[in-house]
């Protein structure tokens, strides 16, 4: 391995795009990491229609981001794009060295976030999210989330967050609504950082802790923000994923020269180890 870090492709969730991650990568190039951004197809960055949209695209999409590098990476995945950080490592395990789960859908093989929603609404009434509040289209292929939904449920501690939800766009629900088959020798031997959001009021705490026992190993961080940490607080999300994005070998130990400073270190002595319950 080279003595610098693994290239980091940043892959955002429903309704957003790659706008999403510009401050967040600027701070990892501060670090001396270099992030890659995806708009996922179907997103409203092309013409592709949401009948057009499956788990498939997805995975043909950032594998072909991939290929250009022509080097191992490591994903960054951010809510709904966890499920597609998870499909990617299982379809090319060998180009992916490591996953970060930011406030991400860390879903066990064959399970729908809706099933998770179910299993949880009775003890968590709060689960279901942002789900009442979408606007569905006639055919019901896809969804918008309106402006105040956005920022009760998104961006609620965002400086930004009116900037932010007016960005949003239309949802295809068959990139949304969809079931990831994994196997323990291909994602499963990928190494794994959770970073919770303390705060998340559209995948709740209680979520996110019970995804870690249902998909054991994962390291841990914890941020007091709301969903969008990378918005809200991009200065602590960059100190939480360095140490592990310039861990060499995924051993958690960071690269010499890596850039970390106090904040940084900070971050990395609040990690736990995964393998909850």
């Amino acid at each position: 391995m080279s003595g610098s870090p693994d290239p980091v492709v940043l892959i955002h969730g429903a309704w957003q795009g790659s706008w999403v991650w510009d401050h967040l990568k600027l701070l990892l190039a501060q670090a001396g990491i270099t992030a890659v951004t995806v708009d996922l197809p179907g997103n409203g960055s092309d013409a592709i229609g949401p009948a057009d949209v499956s788990l498939d695209l997805y995975i043909a999409h950032v594998s072909a981001v991939l290929e250009r590098l022509g080097r191992p990476v490591s994903l960054v995945a951010h809510s709904g794009g966890g499920l597609i950080a998870s499909a990617v490592a299982e379809r090319v395990p060998g180009a992916v060295r490591r996953i970060a789960y930011v406030a991400g859908m860390m879903l066990p093989s064959g399970m729908a976030f809706a099933d998770l929603v179910a299993e949880l609404r009775t003890d968590h009434p709060d689960v279901i999210g942002i789900g009442p509040h979408l606007l569905w289209s006639d055919d019901g292929l896809a969804s918008r989330v309106p402006m105040a939904a956005a920022l009760a449920y998104f961006f609620h501690d965002c400086a930004d967050g009116e900037a932010a939800a007016a960005r949003l766009t239309s949802q295809p629900e068959r990139g949304r609504n969809i079931r990831v088959g994994l196997t323990p020798e291909r994602f499963g031997a990928v190494p794994r950082l959770y970073v919770e959001a303390e705060a998340d009021r559209s995948i709740i705490l209680a979520c996110q802790r019970r995804m870690q026992v249902l998909v054991p190993g994962a390291e841990v961080v914890t941020l007091p923000t709301g969903h969008a940490p990378h918005l809200a607080a991009p200065n602590l999300l960059a100190a939480a994923l360095t140490p592990f994005l310039t861990a060499a070998g995924g051993d958690g130990m960071p690269l010499a020269g890596s850039g970390q400073d106090d904040e940084a270190q900070a971050a990395a002595r609040q990690r736990r180890p995964g393998g909850l319950g």
